[in-house]
């Protein structure tokens, strides 16, 4: 469960987060949507404890992110946009690593069977200099999984995959929620937020224009027509394009 109160976050007289609440609770997909400059990312990580909010409370499988970190991270997963790998670590020495800083028991068990949903088996004993882009995203994927967290973010998760690689993230995300994790998906591929989100949350200068499930927005948004796409949503609720 995501519990978010009254989250803002400034940088100097930059106002990028204001007054940000809403919740995901087990089982549920937040695509979290806005143009170019909205906050996304900074959201993300306040959420994520890699930046401090300036205001608000954060509530991470019940424990607050300010007072009780160590609890709370060991609940989540973030996955950034840009893979932050070790140079001389091996992908499977990636995995050993995480294993001990988590704590993961017999992690060799847990650690196959992810390679594999991955499909970078066949590159564990390779450096990351040797992994093409997507690789090194599939793998840091992988390490942020190999605790199963319960929450997870992730910033444009997609970036470097080939379409079968595409078709397979999506499936890890959805079955992933349907396992019982609450979930925030931030990406610019709206079609790909339409296909795994339940909820969405529109940001526009940092603050919340719409939430609720696709239906509920859409619905908030559709004039009347049937069938709006979340583009379209996107378009309407924001008065220009995700560029």
């Amino acid at each position: 469960m995501i519990e978010v109160t009254g989250l803002a976050k400034r940088y100097g007289d930059f106002t990028a987060v204001r007054d940000l609440s809403f919740t995901v609770g087990p089982g549920e997909v937040l695509g979290l949507v806005g143009p170019n400059g909205a906050g996304k990312t900074s959201t993300l990580r306040c959420l994520a404890g890699i930046i401090p909010a300036t205001a608000g409370t954060v509530r991470i499988g019940g424990n607050d992110l300010a007072t009780d970190p160590v609890a709370a991270k060991r609940t989540l997963a973030f996955f950034p946009d840009e893979p932050r790998l070790f140079d001389y670590l091996t992908v499977r020495q990636h995995l050993n690593f995480v294993a001990r800083v988590y704590g993961v028991a017999h992690h060799e068990a847990l650690a196959q069977p992810l390679l594999e949903e991955l499909e970078i088996a066949d590159k564990a004993d390779e450096l990351p200099g040797a992994l093409s882009r997507g690789m090194k995203q599939k793998l840091a994927i992988a390490c942020g999984l190999l605790h199963g967290p319960k929450v997870m973010f992730f910033d444009e998760p997609l970036t470097g995959l080939d379409p079968l690689g595409i078709r397979r993230m999506k499936d890890s995300i959805l079955k992933r929620a349907r396992d019982g994790a609450a979930i925030v998906l931030s990406s610019h591929l709206l079609h790909l937020l339409e296909e795994v989100c339940s909820h969405v949350l529109i940001l526009k200068k940092g603050g919340k224009i719409a939430a609720g499930t696709i239906a509920e927005v859409a619905a908030r948004f559709s004039q009347g027509e049937a069938d709006v796409n979340l583009e379209e949503i996107f378009i309407r609720a924001t008065g220009g394009s995700e560029n």
